[in-house]
């Protein structure tokens, strides 16, 4: 199983979301900024490195939002997502396709990887 943190970083009411690059797993699928906590890393620090490789900011995560447990075809994933601020920086393009900050009525809009449905789902029920 491999470990995986993301982000909600929230701007008033709406929330942060990034289009997969199409080469990739999941290409053109929209998630949640983030990725892989490396060996030696704490799931926080894993969740700072990887806000500041894709989208060039600094952020601070604060609670957990949810965790879950996720089987794809190619890989198992025990996914965390952190209610997380930004500190300093604007997201910029640097690994993704696109980015953009959605309200939860328009989650239905976009295609999501399938790990998040769930965290889409409570997202719906907390601020829908």
């Amino acid at each position: 199983m491999v470990e995986v943190v993301a982000a909600l970083i929230w701007q008033g009411d709406r929330f942060l979301i990034c289009q997969r690059p199409a080469h990739k797993a999941r290409g053109l699928l929209w998630e949640f900024v983030g990725g892989k906590v490396e060996p030696g890393e704490t799931k926080r620090q894993a969740l700072i490195r990887e806000c500041r490789e894709e989208l060039d900011i600094e952020v601070n995560p604060e609670c957990i939002y949810m965790e879950l447990v996720h089987t794809y075809p190619d890989i198992c994933v025990h996914l965390t997502i952190f209610e997380t601020s930004i500190v300093s920086g604007v997201p910029k393009l640097l690994e993704h396709q696109a980015i953009t900050y959605i309200q939860p009525s328009e989650i239905a809009a976009y295609d999501f990887c399938p790990a998040d449905e769930e965290i889409l789902q409570r997202i719906l029920a907390d601020h829908g």
